[in-house]
């Protein structure tokens, strides 16, 4: 019996073996590297000597017979988030795997760290406050020297992005009509940033500003109780009211997750680094420049948004001024996440593929 038990016992451990080394096969892999942009200069007059772009690539850029990539898709990270925040299950698992719509096995990902964020040069590095003052357009600016000269992609199949990333996608398709096919942005308006969504960003602001530990931003500890209120509004800001309701019903319950919240997130963030990455979208305003898109375009937000509320109409309104574009208001539902559902794929995965089908005509 000892022996039929350890013989079962062997031969399973050989089919657990060869499972998990076919799952391991199938997952995309990703590189990582750095590109160094000389003498890099900002919108504001001021210039860096050298700018960090941090990124990480999955699969391998494709040439027609006349050079030009035709696979390449940029995917640009959300506000205080990294290119990392794509390897997610929620997002890559739905997207980057065998027979998916992004299959990394034909498609070239490119997944930037924005100036000010992840791996790329930032405040916290050590400039601080005395930080160039850089906005959407620069950061749009690294993102194409990373493309054309650190990769040497010279055509995109697709810009997509989501939030911050979202106002990026749109400022692509007007800096660079004719580098890209399709453009998908998720989460987003295209005005400039105003009304409740000013407010709510301007408190962010002002709760570190406000904190005696920032000392203008020279502190040696992080400005605690500042950064705290600021999680706390973004907490408010990006998450669904029917999620919270159904995850969190009892005072306990919500006691708990925001104690697990802070504990995770103010670890992992910079006073300086945020009060920049905030104020970026100052002078953000694609909307007199929308007709010069010459891309398809597939505008998707999510009815729960806090931050780009439907009843506001704008969306509905700006998206008549793209010659090829789409607007699609997904309802509330299981699948929606508040404005988070932008990382979300499974809720908008048939409108990519949507995008993807017509852009190739």
């Amino acid at each position: 019996m000892w022996n039929t038990f350890r013989r079962a016992l062997f031969w399973l451990i050989i089919i657990l073996a060869v499972a998990v080394a076919g799952l391991l096969a199938q997952q995309p892999s990703v590189r990582q590297g750095d590109f160094i942009a000389h003498d890099f200069h900002f919108k504001s007059g001021e210039t860096l000597s050298a700018l960090r772009l941090h990124y990480r690539t999955l699969g391998k850029p494709i040439r027609d017979s006349q050079g030009r990539v035709t696979n390449a898709v940029l995917i640009l990270h959300s506000t205080g988030s990294s290119g990392r925040q794509f390897l997610q299950s929620e997002f890559a698992g739905v997207l980057f795997g065998p027979g998916q719509l992004l299959d990394t096995r034909r498609t070239y990902i490119i997944l930037p760290d924005d100036i000010g964020h992840g791996g790329s040069t930032k405040p916290s590095n050590g400039l601080r406050m005395r930080f160039p003052h850089y906005d959407y357009a620069d950061m749009v600016a690294a993102q194409h020297l990373l493309v054309t000269k650190g990769l040497g992609v010279n055509h995109l199949r697709l810009v997509m992005g989501t939030s911050m990333g979202c106002m990026h996608t749109w400022l692509w398709g007007e800096t660079y009509p004719n580098f890209v096919d399709a453009l998908m942005p998720l989460a987003c308006l295209t005005v400039p940033i105003a009304g409740r969504n000013l407010v709510w960003r301007k408190m962010v602001m002002d709760a570190i500003r406000s904190d005696p530990a920032w000392k203008s931003g020279e502190y040696t500890h992080e400005p605690q109780d500042g950064l705290r209120t600021a999680l706390g509004m973004f907490l408010i800001a990006v998450s669904s009211p029917l999620q919270m309701q159904m995850h969190y019903p009892t005072p306990v319950a919500t006691d708990r997750f925001l104690e697990n919240y802070f504990n995770k997130r103010l670890p992992t963030v910079d006073a300086n680094d945020l009060l920049y990455q905030m104020d970026a979208s100052r002078d953000y305003d694609p909307s007199p420049d929308l007709s010069k898109i010459k891309a398809w375009v597939m505008h998707v937000n999510s009815a729960d948004d806090f931050i780009d509320p439907p009843e506001l109409g704008i969306a509905q309104r700006e998206i008549k001024k793209v010659k090829r574009g789409r607007f699609i208001l997904l309802p509330i539902s299981n699948q929606t996440r508040g404005h988070a559902t932008h990382t979300r794929a499974v809720a908008w995965k048939q409108y990519l593929d949507d995008l993807l089908r017509e852009s190739a005509r």
